[in-house]
């Protein structure tokens, strides 16, 4: 399974991708949504994203909504990553077309269990 990590720190991109690798997942990482875009294009079988929400040149809602445009990436599953918990974001974040919510820091476990309610979503 294919999976893409979105965050502009090289700190949570390791985390997190090494979080999902020992889960099985195929990480491939991108440093805002631009980036995020043109890597989707290379993997076709994406079924995982998770988007930290701020972030230069794109941030993660603006990915979020552009990714939620393309039909082709109508089964992916996008978690938003934030340090802001605060009810409106998660509001947006959900209405922008974000499967779930996970405020950072976050334990494996936690990032196991909001990834296990996006896929069952």
């Amino acid at each position: 399974m294919q999976a893409l990590v979105v965050d502009d720190s090289g700190a949570m991109r390791r985390i997190q991708q090494k979080m999902l690798e020992s889960l099985g997942w195929e990480v491939k990482t991108a440093t805002n949504g631009e980036e995020a875009l043109v890597a989707l294009n290379g993997l076709p079988d994406c079924r995982l994203m998770l988007a930290d929400w701020h972030m230069p040149v794109m941030d993660g809602l603006e990915l979020c909504r552009a990714v939620r445009r393309d039909g082709r990436y109508a089964r992916l599953c996008i978690v938003m990553v934030s340090s802001d918990g605060v009810i409106d974001s998660v509001q947006n974040a959900l209405a922008a077309g974000a499967n779930e919510f996970i405020i950072k820091p976050f334990t494996a476990d936690a990032l196991v269990c909001r990834i296990e309610e996006a896929m069952r979503g």
